[in-house]
């Protein structure tokens, strides 16, 4: 820790590079500046190089104390020569500045409150609520946008007066006067397009990427992968093991249920790579036994199963004695790997014939699921076909999956329904839309709603962090490599999609390095069981949706979620939307019992030993198992 009279920083540390002596918080070379930091900066050893050869000197070989230097000397504009993933704090005690940064894109998280006294800000939610007076309270509009968009809009959380730093955004706090300022922009649809060839793209691609893995794997300790099975992962593990270790320990899912599994494309990957796999089983009971726990890390409401076995997994790979793993997340929002852009296209395409009725036939390449259900084809032009000839309006890709979820707020409360009688989470979203976004093309439309949205507040939190910090394990996205996200910005959308072959540039890319089986099949979307967890009894879950917890909690209608959890557990046919407004109904439950009923409902950790920088000018009291270091013995 460190105090003064104005501030105080506390950092609990997971040592990835300079094991011994990057401890933190950091200071610059008068002890002015100091520096709390969670993720990494690549490029630290070039940017360390150039402020020696400018005259900074180090004190740790750790990349935080690069990142304190090179902010001593640029200020703010210091963020645009980092490639990394980050949140950080500066704190600078000559002139009683506090400075807040997160990465481009959100990996890691950054959240604050303030009132009239006071800015608190913490990695996670939890820690802010360890100061004792800071109301605990649900924000009914962040349960609308969850219950919608699956995720709050950038910024917010579900807990009332409390704010996540938005990605590309930076906070100060000067004067007792707060400002944020956006620092990047996420360039899709005002990019000028690249005019190369599609094999100088694949190239120029290939060469981006392999880089962003080399400097990702730069730590003091061991870096294993993640393996899916799908195109992603199989091609960050294929560029590890062909380029940088032929040693790699990768990791993967098992599944009880056969529809979740992907193990025999995990298996054609090891034969092919030869690398040291470890499977992680999943039975339909361990989902529903952690998902109390995943809610705990997760701090929010999930619409979905899926982030449990991440948890899982990643505690199988940390007490495999790793710290670190790299992953694909990025291609699919990136690269055009989701059926939703696809569907896209296919709804335009089909309202330029609005009364055909060959083209809505289109989608049976997409969803062949569905038209096996003897019930379902005569449905299916309905569902796709609702406002399809609207493809000016900026939620043309998204609009009929939102309304779909947001079948689910009708499990709302009166009262919760009666605050939210004059929100609209649409609106809100519309008003923050950059101002020429109408006039893109169709697909950067919908990559920036599932980037801003899906990827940056769900998939890199909920499955992405959370599950692995919540056993101590640092996740590394090369496709999320700034470089990376921007190039792919500037290719002309036919390169991602080629018709209707998706993430069509990736699988050029890759069909060196990989099986043909893994470079051909169909994007398959991670999903984890639903319905099928609530088979297995359990206790606490039974007891959170009993009619008894639904009242005292008041978020949700009693009689509308008895007949739901019976409709659910009945069912002879998967219904996804009742089935992800259960597990709305559950984690908001879970969420509203750990955190506002029963906190802390896990107990926070303590250290063994404390070590304060104390430069305040009063004297301490005493604190057990407690360092000391007053201002002349401080580190020099």
């Amino acid at each position: 820790m460190y105090l003064d009279d104005w501030a105080g920083l506390g950092h609990c540390r997971l040592s990835i590079i300079d094991l011994s002596k990057g401890t933190q918080p950091i200071h610059n070379e008068t002890q002015t500046l100091w520096i709390l930091f969670n993720g990494e900066i690549f490029n630290y050893p070039e940017l360390r190089n150039d402020l020696l050869a400018r005259g900074h000197r180090f004190y740790t070989e750790s990349d935080t104390e690069v990142l304190l230097h090179l902010y001593e000397e640029k200020g703010p504009s210091c963020l645009h020569e980092l490639n990394g993933q980050f949140a950080l704090a500066v704190w600078d005690s000559r002139n009683k500045e506090l400075f807040l940064a997160r990465d481009r894109i959100g990996i890691q998280p950054l959240h604050y409150y303030q009132d009239e006294n006071r800015l608190l800000f913490a990695s996670e939610i939890k820690s802010l609520f360890q100061a004792p007076d800071l109301p605990r309270c649900l924000e009914p509009r962040v349960l609308d946008q969850i219950f919608t968009f699956w995720a709050p809009l950038p910024g917010q959380t579900v807990f009332q007066n409390v704010f996540e730093l938005p990605p590309g955004h930076y906070l100060r706090l000067r004067n007792g006067q707060v400002t944020t300022c956006k620092w990047w922009d996420l360039p899709l649809g005002n990019a000028e397009r690249t005019n190369l060839s599609l094999k100088e793209q694949v190239e120029k691609v290939d060469a981006i990427l392999t880089d962003a893995i080399r400097i990702r794997l730069r730590a003091d300790v061991p870096v294993g992968s993640y393996l899916s099975g799908g195109l992603d992962s199989s091609g960050v593990t294929a560029k590890i093991a062909g380029n940088f270790n032929n040693a790699l320990r990768t990791f993967g899912i098992r599944f009880e249920h056969p529809d979740f599994d992907e193990g025999p494309y995990q298996d054609l990957m090891v034969r092919h790579l030869g690398v040291n796999h470890t499977e992680t089983y999943v039975s339909n009971k361990d989902i529903g036994q952690h998902l109390s726990r995943m809610i705990w890390y997760a701090e929010k409401p999930l619409l979905r199963t899926a982030p449990v076995p991440l948890l899982l997994l990643s505690e199988q790979v940390r007490k495999s004695g790793f710290k670190v793993v790299l992953t694909g997340e990025g291609a699919d929002e990136f690269w055009g790997g989701y059926n939703i852009y696809k569907e896209t296209k296919l709804r335009r395409f089909w309202a330029r014939q609005p009364q055909s009725t060959r083209r809505p036939a289109c989608l049976r390449y997409l969803y062949p699921y569905l038209f096996k259900d003897a019930r379902l084809p005569r449905t299916i032009p309905a569902f796709f076909g609702k406002h399809f000839t609207e493809t000016v309006n900026p939620f043309y890709s998204h609009e009929i999956r939102w309304m779909n979820t947001a079948r689910i707020k009708t499990f709302f409360s009166h009262p919760v329904q009666d605050q939210l009688a004059a929100y609209s989470c649409l609106e809100e979203l519309r008003a923050s839309l950059p101002e020429n976004f109408s006039r893109w093309d169709i697909l950067s439309r919908a990559q920036y709603l599932e980037i801003t949205l899906f990827l940056s507040n769900y998939l890199l939190s909920s499955q992405g962090d959370r599950p692995a910090m919540g056993n101590t394990l640092e996740i590394r996205t090369p496709f999320l490599d700034h470089r990376i996200m921007e190039e792919s910005c500037r290719i002309h959308p036919r390169w991602k999609i080629f018709g209707l072959r998706e993430k069509f540039l990736l699988k050029k890319l890759f069909q060196k390095n990989l099986p043909e089986p893994i470079v051909s099949r169909s994007k398959h979307p991670y999903r984890a069981p639903i319905r099928e967890i609530l088979f297995h009894e359990n206790p606490y879950h039974d007891e959170l949706l009993s009619e008894k917890a639904l009242r005292e909690f008041g978020l949700f209608d009693p009689e509308k979620t008895q007949k739901l959890l019976s409709a659910v557990r009945s069912a002879h046919y998967p219904n996804e939307t009742n089935n992800m407004a259960l597990v709305g109904i559950l984690s908001s439950q879970i969420l509203y019992e750990q955190f506002i009923k029963n906190f802390p409902y896990y107990p926070p950790k303590r250290p063994d030993r404390l070590t304060v920088f104390d430069y305040r000018t009063t004297s301490p009291e005493p604190m057990s198992k407690t360092t000391y270091c007053s201002p002349d013995r401080v580190r020099k």
